[in-house]
């Protein structure tokens, strides 16, 4: 492995730098984003329970809110229980907000790295031409510094699209699923306010 960085060059570690974000990301994301962990999905149930069992304690509230980002949206209609429909349906719209943005968190970054990543891709491969034409002299070139440059461009142009495309196809991923469970949390969220709205 070794042996492949330094034939590719020191514009290699801008690449591995950018590899090692986008999986920490990944892996982050992957386990944070489980619908289970999102919604459960008894918690509506549950929610609906105690708020018809009587006045809810603030200790109940702060436990429901801890819960998933599902019971903060919950949580702040229950804090609005016996309020008008519309100030219900606005505390747990600007709940559902907060909690969208928590699921959207690093997504960013990885659509910077899959788009950065074929940049410094031909960043290394522009280093690695400089090189191949640098070893050009008047006798002749000399062949060790020709061969390195063409693995420095190749290494990372080939480096540059591997880090990009499951950067690109994950980022692309996580915002489907962002949107699926934010649209799940929603209906649940609506749910609540009709069965709970004016009781």
């Amino acid at each position: 492995m070794f042996a492949l960085i330094q034939a590719a060059g020191w514009p290699i570690w801008f690449l591995l730098a950018a590899s090692v974000v986008a999986v920490t990301i990944i892996v982050e994301r992957l386990l944070y984003l489980r619908p289970a962990r999102i919604a459960p999905p008894t918690l509506l149930a549950e929610a609906l329970d105690v708020a018809r069992q009587g006045p809810v304690s603030d200790e109940v509230i702060a436990q429901l809110e801890q819960n998933s980002p599902l019971g903060r949206v919950l949580a702040a209609g229950m804090r609005n229980l016996g309020t008008p429909r519309e100030a219900m349906r606005d505390a747990i719209e600007e709940a559902g907000r907060a909690a969208a943005h928590a699921l959207e968190r690093y997504l960013t970054a990885l659509g910077t790295v899959a788009t950065l990543a074929p940049l410094l891709g031909l960043f290394g491969t522009v280093v690695g031409m400089i090189e191949l034409f640098g070893a050009q002299e008047i006798t002749g070139a000399d062949p060790l510094k020709v061969a390195h440059g063409i693995s420095v461009a190749l290494y990372n142009t080939a480096f540059g699209l591997a880090v990009a495309m499951p950067a690109l196809l994950f980022h692309r991923h996580f915002h489907a699923q962002v949107d699926s469970l934010v649209l799940d949390m929603e209906q649940q969220a609506l749910q609540f306010v009709d069965r709970m709205a004016g009781r």
